[in-house]
Order: structure tokens, then C-alpha cells, then sequence
């Protein structure tokens, strides 16, 4: 009789025949944990659809930025556990997905888009849809062998978790006391429309994944000082930081354009001139926002 409950084995391929295995086959943790960090930030976006549900905005809001947070460490800890693989990839899509598509268009569409009938659920389901197509082609993009060495660097388009956190500032405005004047529901759907479409946009957006892979050891102090700052400024005054943060990022989307831009004419010269340049390699470094190498953000 076949097992009803087959051993975890997140590289197995399904049409390549193997030899019998053991019952029992132990799997390292190091293989574990970035899925376990993966499955808590899909409890997490889940429970922010239920906190919306429930009319309770602030928690709601809280459960996607702690999605957020999650879906930034899970990438990380598998690239320095070496416990990347396919399945942790497929895993954290699919999270992605909910976290950062399905649950701040159901938070923004309980906070005032009902108010706009099938205005406002168009505008939380283009939401949700551009999401998922930028999730996907993101992984597709993995596949291209022929990336300039600078494509690490940035993403094409705004990644999901960033998309998430910058869609919900009108509910942030409305939490710090702004009157519904200034972020009106009428306002508030258009809004996510542009967001949607800057996820599936070709923009290219800063991807900070080379950010801190190395401190001095000179700057640790201070950075653990910045970040400590940083977390009981957050927890104070939580919407206005996150509004001062969504407004920031939008803003240097124009000089990720610009830098990008540059970097192209230059590999481009480059090009042109004979010289060598080694391309990214298919599967290179993906991050959190959207995923993780291996196992994806």
C-alpha cells in the first residue's frame, strides 16, 4: 500500500524514477527552517485577511508588515544556511502571492473601495492580478543566462512586499489623522492602480541585496544602534514611519531609473569595445521581496 504521506524531499523531480528509499529519511534543519520562516509569513498575510474582516485595520496592517519582515529573512537564511531549493522557491511564490497580492487588496477594499462598489473591487483585483504576474515573471527572469552583472542589483518593476507595504498609505494617512479628504476612497483606487501597474512595469527598482552582505567591523556598533532606533521609532509612531518610507521609495524609483540607465550605456560601451563581461548566471541571487535563489522572498 502506497504511503498516504510521502517523505519531504523538496528537490525531488516527479518524472525521474528513483530507487526505494528508507521509510524514515531524516531532512536537515537547515533545509527546514527557511520554509518554516515562509509558512509563519503566510499565517501572517492570512491573518491580516482576517483581522481586515474583522474591521480591525491597525492589526491587519500590522500581520503584512510582519509578512513583509519574514518574506525579507527567509531568503537570507536559506543562501547562509545553504539550504536553498525548489521547492522553498515554489513555496515562497505562492506566499508571496496571498501576503502581498490577495491580502492588502481585501485590507484596502474593507478600509473604503466597498464604499465604490465594483469600482473599488476592480481596483483591488487589478491589484491582486498584477501581483501574481509579477511573481511570475520574475521567475521566469531567473532563466535568462544572458543578465549584465549589474542586473542583481535591481528589479524589473516594484517587487510584491514593497508593492504591499506602499498600496496601503491612504489607510496609513487616515490612521495619523488626515481627514478621508486628502486619501478618499476615489483617490485611494486610483492609487492602487498605479502601484499595480508600477509591479508589472519595467521600472527598474533598487533590490538592496547586496546591502549589508559585509559590515566593517568599525560600523557595527552604529548599526546595531540604527537599527534599534529604528525599531522603537517604527513601533511609536508606526503609520507615520510607514508613510514616510512608502513616500521615500516611490520617490527614488526615478533615480533607480536613472542609475540603471547608466549602468546600461556603460555595459553597453563595453560591449561595443570587445571587452569581456560576464553575464549573471540563471538562478542568480533572488531576494524577498519577491523570492529567494533557490528558495525564494
Amino acid at each position: 500500500m502506497a504511503d498516504l504521506f510521502p517523505p519531504f524531499d523538496p528537490d525531488a523531480e516527479q518524472d525521474t524514477p528513483e530507487p526505494r528509499r528508507r521509510r524514515f529519511q531524516a531532512v536537515p534543519m537547515r533545509v527546514l527552517l527557511p520554509n518554516l520562516v515562509t509558512l509563519l509569513a503566510l499565517c501572517a498575510g492570512l491573518t491580516g485577511i482576517r483581522m481586515a474582516i474583522e474591521g480591525r485595520l491597525e492589526l491587519a496592517l500590522g500581520a503584512i508588515v510582519l509578512a513583509a519582515v519574514l518574506d525579507g529573512l527567509d531568503g537570507r537564511l536559506a543562501r547562509l544556511l545553504q539550504g536553498t531549493s525548489r521547492f522553498g522557491a515554489e513555496l515562497d511564490s505562492l506566499s508571496d502571492f496571498v501576503c502581498f497580492g490577495v491580502a492588502p487588496g481585501l485590507v484596502l477594499y474593507m478600509w473604503g473601495l466597498e464604499t465604490l462598489g465594483s469600482v473599488g473591487w476592480i481596483a483591488a483585483l487589478a491589484f491582486a492580478i498584477c501581483a501574481a504576474l509579477r511573481l511570475a515573471r520574475f521567475n521566469v527572469m531567473l532563466e535568462d543566462p544572458n543578465k549584465p552583472p549589474f542586473a542583481s542589483d535591481f528589479f524589473t518593476g516594484v517587487p510584491a512586499p514593497a508593492g504591499a507595504i506602499c498600496v496601503l498609505l491612504p489607510v496609513y494617512l487616515e490612521l495619523i489623522g488626515l481627514p478621508r479628504l486628502v486619501a478618499s476612497p476615489a483617490v485611494a483606487a486610483a492609487y492602487c492602480l498605479a502601484v499595480a501597474l508600477l509591479m508589472v512595469s519595467k521600472v527598474p527598482a533598487f533590490s538592496g541585496k547586496r546591502l549589508g552582505a559585509r559590515v566593517p567591523r568599525d560600523k557595527v556598533m552604529p548599526l546595531f544602534i540604527c537599527v534599534v532606533l529604528f525599531v522603537a521609532v517604527l513601533v511609536t509612531w508606526p503609520w507615520t514611519v510607514l508613510s514616510v518610507i512608502c513616500i521615500g521609495y516611490l520617490a527614488a524609483l526615478p533615480f533607480s531609473a536613472m542609475r540603471h540607465a547608466q549602468l546600461s550605456r556603460a555595459y553597453e560601451a563595453r560591449l561595443a569595445a570587445g571587452a569581456s563581461v560576464d553575464a549573471v548566471p540563471a538562478g542568480a541571487a533572488k531576494d524577498a521581496p519577491d523570492g529567494r535563489s533557490s528558495h525564494l522572498n
